[in-house]
């Protein structure tokens, strides 16, 4: 979702960034003619004594940017993905095991399957609550139905019995590769 709020931002950005870049070169500010101000000194005055809202809206208004382009920022800095795993150890303490450690060894054990061409996991959620997101491309021949049983018994099994976790929730996206034909020579 991210990626669309990006685009759909930056285009509206460029939009109104190209409107205003075209009304500069042409010379012809809106409602006026090339060497007219923006604002004259009867709208400046009008707008600050008569109308007292108007500043206030402009304040708002931009402090309603701002607050937005702060939104974006801290969109654009947090992570996607888990770093690490809290493990319970047993004796009252806690183990640390690296997020990149369980996605690699949960894609080796998928892609171990019949079927399977190839596999991608992310680590997804909370420390304490983790989630997975994996996706599986089949080879043609492959059945989805054996592919996501394998992935949901053993492979997830082990997974949660070497985390130590009590569940783990998982994801999965099944897509079929595409099946070449065979050339005749």
């Amino acid at each position: 979702m991210l990626g669309s709020v990006n685009r759909v931002l930056l285009a509206i950005i460029g939009a109104v960034l190209l409107a205003a870049g075209i009304s500069v070169i042409t010379g012809s500010w809106p409602l006026g003619g090339r060497h007219a101000p923006l604002l004259t000194a009867q709208a400046r005055h009008r707008y600050w004594h008569a109308d007292g809202w108007w500043w206030w809206a402009v304040i708002a208004g931009l402090g309603l940017c701002v607050l937005l382009a702060l939104w974006w920022l801290l969109a654009q800095l947090r992570r996607s993905r888990l770093d690490a795993v809290l493990v319970d150890t047993g004796d009252g303490a806690y183990a640390l095991l690296r997020g990149r450690a369980l996605e690699s060894a949960v894609a080796a054990e998928a892609g171990a399957l019949d079927g399977v061409a190839r596999c991608r996991v992310a680590l997804r959620g909370r420390r304490e609550t983790p989630s997975l997101r994996v996706a599986l491309e089949l080879e043609p021949h492959a059945v989805p139905a054996d592919a996501l049983a394998g992935l949901a018994g053993p492979v997830l099994a082990h997974a949660r019995a070497s985390a130590g976790l009590p569940e783990l929730p998982a994801e999965a996206r099944l897509k079929v590769g595409s099946h070449r034909a065979a050339r005749v020579t």
